[in-house]
């Protein structure tokens, strides 16, 4: 069983799918791999993502309760609220819709994480979702584990300056005055919480706050572009190699449900089992709740794949 991909954010489901089908349907090759891909290193990238690995590192011999609670902190703003919210289920998928200024608000959280601003991020998952492990895919395991996982950044072409890719798979947001200028000011939120951090007097918060949790947290993101496509369980037979990884979903508030994910992109809820944890989801239902959140997708294990998405 195949699944065709369409372009943008489909939402019509088109093949039944058994749940319990296990086949991997990725097409990608090592020979199929762009030539030379390692021939030039992204100097600006590889010096920052550097530095903050050598922050990390320092950050574990300047132990603080206050850091650590820092880190903790910081840690589930970007990646709970911002990442799994925010960059992914919002702004790719459209799981559900909620206020500007909550969108908003939840696209600063993600910039946090230091993993680009909102055209270079969704442009580049719309991207991965309509060719996920065939060889336009930018960051298949197919194409090498160290590829998939921070290859693809290091030595990838500056897709994030690529306004001709970005434009065609985000076109949405390039609409949007306020996604056009955080993504291009997208390092602005983090280096002003560290000015701020450092203002109050806690080197050991900047540590912590800013470099040990923002290379975990890069890292943690990376693991569900390799990890969850090597590693896991398949429930449904999709045209990739996506698996449901429970340890990556612990680490994402989520994420790592990512067979469910790529079977119905456009669901909210990535965990479809009740022993799924799913907290990325919960959030969305408690702003469903208040009434911040309307028009929230639910997939149930039983429905059709969708199309790409």
């Amino acid at each position: 069983m195949s699944v065709h991909a369409g372009p943008g954010t489909g939402h019509s489901s088109s093949i039944v799918s058994s749940p319990t089908a296990r086949t991997s349907g990725g097409t990608a090759t090592l020979a199929g791999a762009r030539p030379g891909r390692y021939d030039k290193l992204g100097w600006v990238t590889c010096v920052f993502m550097s530095l903050f690995h050598v922050g990390a590192v320092w950050a574990l011999f300047n132990f603080t309760w206050s850091g650590l609670a820092v880190f903790l902190i910081t840690y589930y703003v970007s990646l709970a609220w911002g990442i799994g919210m925010s960059y992914h289920r919002l702004l790719t998928h459209r799981s559900y819709k909620t206020p500007k200024a909550i969108e908003y608000f939840l696209t600063v959280c993600a910039t946090l994480a230091l993993e680009g601003g909102p055209l270079f991020w969704v442009a580049t998952h719309r991207q991965h979702h309509q060719h996920s492990d065939a060889d336009p895919d930018p960051h298949t395991p197919r194409h090498g584990g160290f590829w998939a996982h921070m290859g693809w950044i290091m030595f990838g072409n500056l897709e994030h300056n690529d306004v001709t890719r970005t434009g065609r798979y985000a076109p949405d947001l390039a609409k949007d005055g306020f996604h056009r200028w955080i993504s291009k000011y997208h390092w602005l939120p983090l280096t002003t919480l560290g000015v701020v951090f450092l203002a109050l007097g806690h080197w050991d918060w900047v540590l912590w706050g800013i470099f040990l949790r923002t290379t975990v947290g890069l890292h943690v993101t990376w693991l569900v572009n390799s990890a969850t496509h090597l590693w896991g369980a398949r429930r449904f037979e999709t045209r990739d190699d996506s698996r449901n990884n429970w340890w990556v979903a612990a680490l994402s508030f989520g994420e790592g449900w990512h067979n469910n994910h790529h079977a119905h992109p456009t669901s909210a809820a990535h965990g479809l089992a009740w022993y799924e944890i799913d907290i990325t989801y919960w959030h969305i239902r408690a702003l469903e709740a208040m009434g911040l959140a309307t028009n929230v997708r639910r997939a149930r294990m039983n429905e059709a794949i969708e199309k790409a998405a």
